[in-house]
């Protein structure tokens, strides 16, 4: 499509079926300390309230997946920064808003009396259940949409308009007896089947949570310093899924699989240069250290990564804590290493004793 969507649905406004879930999921206290969740009550299901006199929602789905995402080299390299691969590149709200914006205004040109309104993660408003229900797929149970042609490497973005448009049809559910999202999170975020707790999903604890992030999950973070990919890395119908064409989505280098020690010693104004235009750039220079010191806690041991943590301890206290947390992780790796490498040098010792040979042979 000349806009660059690679799907296009459309649906009524009703989505009532969706308000208990909704209201079943604010009650648990799921949505952790995204409070504009719960501020909008049943808007969000709603989205005749947002924009008086829709009629239809058209959902979009656009692909994000790079080329060259490699997924595996940076998540089993310890000491590299792993950032989720829908924000490698530019910040995928503007760009969406613009096409979206571009999609009204073409329809508009054959429709003089016509209202819309382009969403892309700014209003409340389900965009995943519209989206199912607009016929670009279905909802897993992690909660994303999977597309049968696409798995789920895209992003969504609505346009609510006044024209009775004709709908599309839903996609049947398509995973069957398949639990792996479920089994393969690292902190069990997916407490049952299409329910996400936020608030132990690390894209939560990395990107939406303000203060400090619990103990107990900082060692399950590993070296993911903004969001998680997890869940889709293990998804089946991630098999076929599509590479993105769009020159915003590439990875900008500074970004991609980054040593953690050099990303730790970025001041605020080499961090605001380098994610500007980026969606990393909303969590702020401090959530930042943050996620880096953590994943420093949980890198192998070594000399240097110590060095880097304490040289940054005494500019906040927030931060203090998860660096000092991380320093002692790194010193029990150093006492767990330096016995393992007595372990050897004493079993040799024994075998010398037991021979009737000198000790130090």
């Amino acid at each position: 499509m000349s806009l660059g969507f690679q799907q296009v649905g459309i649906c009524d406004t009703d989505l009532s079926a969706e308000e208990p879930r909704l209201q079943a999921w604010l009650d648990k206290q799921y949505h952790g300390e995204m409070e504009w969740m719960a501020r909008h009550g049943m808007m969000r299901a709603r989205p005749h309230e947002l924009l008086p006199g829709t009629l239809r929602v058209i959902s979009v789905r656009m692909n994000y997946l790079p080329a060259k995402a490699a997924f595996a080299s940076t998540l089993k390299n310890p000491r590299l920064g792993y950032v989720s691969r829908y924000a490698l590149g530019r910040d995928y709200h503007k760009v969406l808003r613009n096409r979206l914006k571009k999609l009204g205004d073409l329809i508009r040109e054959r429709c003089e009396a016509v209202n819309f309104r382009p969403f892309v993660d700014s209003a409340p408003l389900l965009e995943r259940p519209l989206a199912a229900k607009a016929g670009l797929g279905w909802t897993g149970k992690h909660s994303l949409i999977l597309n049968r042609e696409a798995g789920s490497w895209f992003f969504l973005g609505e346009l609510l308009i006044d024209l009775p448009l004709p709908v599309d049809q839903p996609q049947e559910e398509q995973c069957g007896r398949c639990v792996a999202c479920m089994t393969t999170c690292p902190t069990g975020a997916i407490v049952e089947p299409y329910v996400v707790d936020a608030r132990r999903c690390i894209s939560y604890l990395t990107i939406e949570l303000e203060g400090a992030i619990p103990e107990q999950f900082r060692p399950l973070i590993g070296n993911r310093i903004y969001g998680c990919d997890d869940c889709q890395l293990i998804c089946p119908w991630n098999r076929f899924g599509q590479l993105t064409d769009e020159d915003d989505f590439s990875p900008r280098a500074a970004l991609h699989a980054p040593p953690l020690t050099e990303l730790f010693a970025w001041d605020e104004a080499k961090f605001l240069r380098i994610t500007e235009g980026s969606a990393i750039r909303r969590i702020g220079h401090l959530r930042w250290l943050r996620n880096v010191a953590v994943a420093l806690g949980n890198a192998p041991w070594d000399e240097e990564n110590i060095a880097a943590l304490a040289n940054r301890l005494g500019e906040n206290a927030m931060l203090d804590e998860h660096i000092e947390w991380a320093i002692e992780q790194q010193k029990r790796r150093r006492a767990e290493n330096s016995i393992e490498v007595q372990r050897p040098q004493q079993k040799r010792l024994v075998r010398a004793v037991e021979k009737g040979l000198p000790r130090d042979a």
